[in-house]
């Protein structure tokens, strides 16, 4: 899956972009709802409503990593963390339960 992020008019997007979508808890997002630009504690709400937002037309994902200094391929790993494991993927504290090639040996297994 590759993300192409495509350069729009301000004034046209503004035209056609919807002013609120359904966020990760079933609640409404507004742009002013979204996580506040500085943002530095990333939980899994406010990863997953950043992610909501773009799929729903709200924030393209270049305002998106723009608006929260992001990388393309960090806001692509939440949205595949996201469609790979649901929300628990998006938690930083058990990357290696999720992500492929860190899982760990089952308990009581030795080497």
């Amino acid at each position: 899956m590759q993300n192409i992020i495509e350069t729009v008019n301000p004034q046209t997007r503004a035209a056609t972009a919807p002013t609120s979508v359904i966020g990760p808890e079933g609640q409404r997002i507004t742009r002013e709802s979204l996580p506040p630009p500085n943002t530095k504690r990333w939980v899994i709400r406010r990863k997953a409503e950043v992610v909501a937002a773009v799929r729903g037309g709200l924030l393209t994902l270049e305002e998106a990593c723009e608006r929260y200094i992001l990388t393309i391929e960090e806001f692509q790993s939440w949205q595949r963390a996201i469609e790979q494991h649901g929300l628990p993927g998006l938690r930083a504290t058990r990357l290696q339960d999720y992500r492929p090639g860190t899982l760990r040996d089952p308990p009581g297994r030795s080497l």
